[in-house]
């Protein structure tokens, strides 16, 4: 938007959902080039997957889906303010305690009380149980009886979607509002 490159595209017959698309098309593709590259460290220092194939290809299927609706959510941020350097700060501090708060690293039985519920219902979880789940790893929130723990690849495709419905249209509607004015 600051370098007038948007002015250009809005010269040309296309789609207002197009750039937004594309962009986070190209997010996605830069996912699944850190992924390939956490996988490969990850083997390299003696992760391993204790499953079949299909249910590795689940669990990055999950997990890049639920990246690029996180794409969605951070187009949304950076149409609301005014630099790529506040997007990036802002994103930092709201999503950064999402995932401390999950059981990504840390177990929820050793969270304080009034925090377990909070991680429970986390999306990072949700997709951090789902992954544990489809790789054939040690998975610690298994114990624990909360429907997204539970159920933690449905709870993924639940909050996928919810991001996307919500995300995906504001980001259009914040687009063609910035562009426009």
């Amino acid at each position: 938007m600051s370098t007038g490159l948007i002015d250009r595209f809005r010269s040309l017959p296309m789609s207002r959902w197009a750039v937004l698309a594309a962009r986070s098309v190209a997010e996605l593709l830069t996912q699944m080039i850190g992924a390939v590259v956490v996988v490969g460290v990850g083997l390299a220092i003696g992760w391993r997957v204790h499953t079949n194939a299909a249910d590795v290809i689940a669990a990055f299927a999950l997990a890049l889906l639920f990246g690029y609706a996180f794409t969605w959510a951070g187009i949304c941020l950076g149409m609301t303010l005014r630099s790529p350097e506040a997007a990036q700060q802002t994103g930092f501090i709201l999503f950064l305690p999402m995932i401390f708060i999950s059981c990504a690293f840390v177990p929820i039985q050793g969270m304080p009380g009034w925090l377990q519920p909070v991680a429970e219902w986390n999306p990072m979880s949700a997709i951090a149980t789902a992954c544990r789940k489809l790789f054939g790893n040690p998975n610690p929130a298994a114990a624990i009886h909360s429907w997204p723990l539970q159920h933690p690849e449905l709870a993924v495709l639940c909050w996928s979607a919810v991001m996307l419905v919500v995300f995906a249209p504001l980001a259009v509607h914040l687009y063609r509002r910035k562009a426009l004015g």
